[in-house]
């Protein structure tokens, strides 16, 4: 086809589309690919043309491509429109109207206006034309390609024709076959499905690259430039004969795309109007339709309600007792005669009705119903945990007459078993609710209570930070463990009312005596038909999902708050529930075992806690001393003046204790087998352990505060660290600050537990904390509580004398050293210094604080110091002796000797033997001082006329001192000392102090003296 050929072809197009009454869509959007539809005959004769081997132009564009689309596209409709060959090709029609004839030269716009005959002749004149033989196009001969005459076939299926005319693709190796190969290459090589859909040049994955690296590999260049130019006069060949094909058949072209668009606008049309013209038709019906049921509606309905009225009054008439039976067995269930009421159903059953009477079933389905609302009413009764044996008979014996086939006994234990497994269940939901309302109002109570302690912080920055933390917050665990207790109630209350009447039922079925009285052998065989063992194992499922519910929420009991009542009345529950379990007639045998092992179980664990909480109670009031005395009626007026400690610890123990009793005692009446005996004695065991201990740990308490106040020391002035200082701060009014009185009043204490507190607890509660065997041991278990309290008791009093010891070296040293008084130069003894009365003073002080405070101990105090003061001048003596001491005149010597003598004298009673060892280790040495001193001074004054002093003349001249000055120095400072006389018989003193003491004691009452000196010394110890 020329180039003016080409031309003309869309010209043509173009005129016959603007016939047309309104644009049409593109033909190519129809069209599809044609290909295949070519004349096989024509392909076949064109594959055998060979061309010569000329330079092929490369011109062919993009604009040609789209040129051939657009020509298959063309082709395409045609053959659509061809594919009507099966149709019938004369269609009779009648004569159309007037107004669908259109001019001539005209195209149509509705199918109306088109002349079906002529349509079908010009579709017949189509296909002949598409018959006839294509006009012979230019051929253009190709060159013979090498090697594709005389090689070897191959077997079908294994081969295609290389595109290039050059040899055979195999199709399992997919390498090219020539004359020069002669056979197919190796089927070793492997070739996946990917490469196969590249090398494949008809799939749309063609990789021309691919294609000739791989196939063409050993082609050589002549080759592949010959059948590239072949390939491309094939192809220009083709496209000549579809353009042939267009120019030759356009005007069925051009109908086939004017039938098509005539066919997309009727579409649209139905499309956008399915109704058409039926719509107006449509509604004239129905308005005359409505017209008529409006006329004629009333007759229509008179009729039909006569109809019914006659058929209603002969079924009426035929079964009017059957039509009754709905009121009469309401009347008598109404009534509470329920035997008739079953005999009216039976009646009501036992009639034949005819098939078409719908009616009479609707009667019989109203007695139905009636009767179904009765047996469910008797299924509710059945529910009452309370309901008489008598009722519980009757509403047996009716069900099984209404149902011969079911097992009422079963459903009543079954209903039974649900009901009370459900009441549980429902208690657990109510009481989980109530906790979580509850925790959510502790949850905001909490943050507004710290919003609070945030906003009082804000607003008293200068306050000191730890008195608003310290204000107690309630963290609501009495009340969640108040909760938990009504729970438990609740569980407990739904057993001990449900149960019992549950299995007497049981037994009465299972013993025959239900439904005794009774003649019907079908029922007797249903009553004797249930074993005990299915209700037994009800009772079981349900007493064990009790014990696990009642267990859980026991061990949710705080143990803070196990002094409340809560765990001791839940065990109390669990007692009454064993009670009415263990009456005759009330429960299985394995159920009152478990609930008595729960009970068992529970008031050990209860115990437990209490014993715990007994250790950490005495733990946190022993950290919170108060330091403040009690009064003598606290303490029962014992001797110890105490803290509020030792009473606290009483009345945790007791609180604790008292409990214990109890719950033991309830035990002991419940213990009635082997093994609730042995638990009740490992309970026992528990109890005298936790006891003991309890008592050990407040003694080491006790220990523990006084080694901690035994490391305070005092400073040069006087004072105790800061720390103990910023303490004071924090005791309550009429507290006791000084570390040594506090020293004291632990020692108060201890004494306190070992002597009263002890005995009394241990004699309350000895019935309690006794062994199984024999009592010998627990006599052991008392003497190694009371050796551990005097253990402790011994260390604590070791640090107080250490303390006090500190005064009494001061004391001494100015006594000694410190009074300005020269040894070796003293003047002339005139009684007793100051500073030996001072140095009494530090004992008056003592006596003062321990009589005060802890006076059973006040001699063992008192004879540790007094002993610590002669071993103390002893050594200061010996450390001296070479400084201050190392000369000693008679005047000296006799001045010591009358004050030691006046010590001794008035601590006579405290002077234990190592301390009178002490003191006359002390004479001899100061004696010799004395001798050595004497005997230096006549060697080195040459004028003395007394000639040497032998130490039996200084003791003389001792002696002579003190016959003529002790008597008058004792009743000179009786009012210093009148303390240690108190507690001393006079009897037994020497005769000077007998003589010293006898008018004091006439002249003022002891007692008052005493008090006020101790309350004046004691005042002056705190100001120090």
């Amino acid at each position: 086809m020329s180039d003016s050929d080409e031309e003309e072809v869309p010209q043509k197009v173009s005129k016959g589309k603007s016939r047309k009454s309104k644009a049409k869509k593109p033909v190519k959007n129809f069209m599809q690919t044609i290909g295949n539809r070519i004349p096989k005959a024509k392909k076949k004769k064109n594959k055998k043309k060979q061309q010569p081997n000329k330079p092929r132009v490369s011109d062919d564009d993009d604009d040609e491509e789209d040129e051939e689309e657009s020509e298959d596209s063309e082709v395409e409709m045609l053959c659509i429109s061809s594919g009507d060959d099966e149709q019938d090709s004369t269609v009779d029609k009648k004569p159309k109207a007037d107004d669908n004839k259109l001019p001539e030269g005209v195209e149509p716009t509705k199918w109306k206006q088109v002349n079906e005959s002529e349509l079908a002749l010009r579709v017949r004149a189509m296909r002949e034309s598409k018959a006839v033989p294509a006009p012979v196009v230019q051929k253009i001969e190709r060159k013979q390609t090498q090697g594709l005459n005389n090689m070897q076939s191959l077997p079908r299926g294994m081969e295609c024709i290389d595109p290039l005319g050059l040899g055979i693709i195999s199709s399992r190796t997919m390498r090219l076959i020539t004359e020069r190969t002669a056979t197919e290459p190796s089927n070793n090589e492997y070739v996946d499905a990917d490469l196969r859909d590249k090398l494949t040049f008809f799939s749309e994955r063609f990789d021309p690259v691919l294609f000739i690296s791989r196939i063409h590999q050993f082609t050589s260049a002549a080759d592949l430039e010959a059948g590239t130019l072949a390939l491309k006069t094939d192809l220009k060949g083709w496209t000549q004969q579809r353009k042939q094909l267009v120019k030759e058949n356009f005007d069925c072209f051009v109908s086939c795309k004017t039938t098509i668009d005539d066919i997309e606008s009727k579409l649209k049309r139905i499309e956008e109007d399915p109704e058409g013209g039926s719509s107006y038709l449509e509604t004239s019906i129905q308005g005359i339709n409505s017209m008529a049921n409006r006329a004629f509606e009333p007759l229509l309905e008179r009729q039909a309600q006569a109809d019914k009225i006659r058929a209603v009054q002969g079924t009426l008439q035929r079964f009017r007792t059957l039509f009754n039976l709905p009121s009469a067995i309401r009347g008598n269930i109404r009534k509470g005669e329920y035997d008739l009421a079953v005999r009216e159903y039976r009646k009501a059953n036992s009639i034949v009705l005819p098939t078409h009477a719908g009616i009479l079933k609707r009667v019989l389905e109203e007695v139905e119903k009636v009767m179904h609302d009765f047996k469910r009413m008797l299924y509710e009764s059945m529910e009452d945990p309370h309901i008489d044996l008598t009722n519980l008979e009757n509403t047996v014996r009716l069900l099984l007459e209404l149902e011969p086939e079911s097992d009422p006994v079963r459903r009543y234990f079954g209903i039974q078993n649900r009901r009370i497994q459900i009441l549980l269940e429902n208690c657990t939901v109510d009481h989980e609710s109530r906790m979580d309302h509850l925790q959510n109002k502790l949850n905001e109570k909490a943050l507004l209570d710290e919003t609070w302690k945030t906003i009082q912080q804000d607003l008293h920055e200068s306050v000191d930070g730890g008195l608003v933390n310290s204000q107690p917050t309630d963290s609501g665990s009495e009340e969640l463990d108040a909760l938990r207790g009504r729970y438990i109630r609740r569980l407990t209350a739904v057993i001990i009312h449900l149960i019992p009447p549950f299995w007497k039922v049981a037994l009465s079925v299972s013993s025959g005596k239900f439904g005794k009285n009774k003649s019907e052998e079908k029922a007797q065989g249903r009553y004797f038909g249930h074993s005990l063992e299915v209700v037994t194992g009800m009772i079981h499922e349900i007493i064990s999902a009790y014990e696990s519910k009642v267990q859980n929420t026991f061990l949710e009991l705080e143990e803070a708050n196990v002094i409340c009542p809560y765990m001791s009345d839940a065990i109390m529950d669990i007692s009454k529930a064993c009670q009415a379990f263990d009456a005759k007639e009330a429960a299985p045998a394995s159920a009152v075992e478990s609930l008595r092992s729960l009970l068992f179980e529970s008031t050990k664990l209860y115990i437990m806690k209490l014993c715990s909480w007994m250790r950490t109670s005495i733990d946190e009031e022993s950290r919170n001393e108060s330091w403040v005395p009690v009064t003598v009626l606290e303490r029962n007026k014992s001797p110890y003046a105490i803290s509020s400690l030792p009473l606290a610890f009483r009345s945790i123990m007791v609180a604790a204790m008292d409990r214990i009793d109890v719950m033991i005692k309830s035990l002991k009446n419940e213990a009635t087998t082997e093994d609730t005996l042995m638990l009740l004695q490992e309970i026992q065991e528990s109890v005298r352990v936790s006891f003991f201990n309890c008592l050990l740990g407040f003694a080491g308490q006790m220990e523990q505060i006084g080694g901690e106040l035994g490391q305070i020391k005092e400073n040069e002035n006087g004072y105790y660290s800061h720390v103990e200082e910023e303490n004071l701060f924090h005791h309550r009014p009429g507290s006791i600050t000084d570390p040594q009185q506090q020293l004291l009043m632990v020692l108060s204490n201890i004494g306190f537990c070992k002597d009263d507190l002890f005995g009394e607890m241990y004699n309350k509660y000895k019935h309690v904390c006794l062994k199984f065997s024999a009592g010998e041991d627990d006599d052991k278990d008392k003497e190694e509580l009371i050796e551990s309290f005097s253990a402790i008791e011994e260390k604590v009093l070791a640090e107080y004398t250490f303390a006090k010891a500190q005064y009494v070296r001061t004391g001494a040293t100015n006594y000694l050293l410190d009074a300005g008084l020269q040894w070796g130069g003293a003047p002339a003894v005139k009684g007793v210094r100051d500073p030996a009365v001072e140095l009494m003073h530090t004992l008056v002080t003592v006596h003062a604080e321990v009589f005060a405070g802890c006076e059973p101990l006040l001699d063992k105090t008192l004879g540790i110091l007094v002993e610590g003061l002669i071993d103390t001048l002893l050594s200061l003596f010996h450390e001296h002796k070479d400084t201050n001491l190392k000369l000693l005149d008679a005047n000296g010597y006799c001045q010591l000797m009358l004050e030691l003598e006046y010590f001794e004298t008035i601590l006579n009673q405290y002077f234990t033997s190592g301390a009178s060892e002490s003191l006359k280790s002390l004479q001899g040495i100061l004696l010799d001082k004395a001798t050595e001193s004497c005997s230096r001074e006549s060697d080195d004054d040459d004028k003395q006329q007394g000639g040497t002093i032998s130490p039996d003349d200084l003791i003389a001249l001792a002696q002579q001192c003190s016959s003529e000055l002790l008597q008058s120095e004792l009743e000179r400072t009786r009012i210093n000392t009148a303390c240690f006389m108190e507690s001393f018989p006079l009897e037994f003193a020497p005769e000077s102090v007998k003589v010293a003491y006898a008018s004091f004691r006439g002249s003022m009452d002891a007692s008052s003296g005493v008090f006020m000196g101790a309350q004046a010394v004691g005042s002056t110890q705190r100001w120090r």
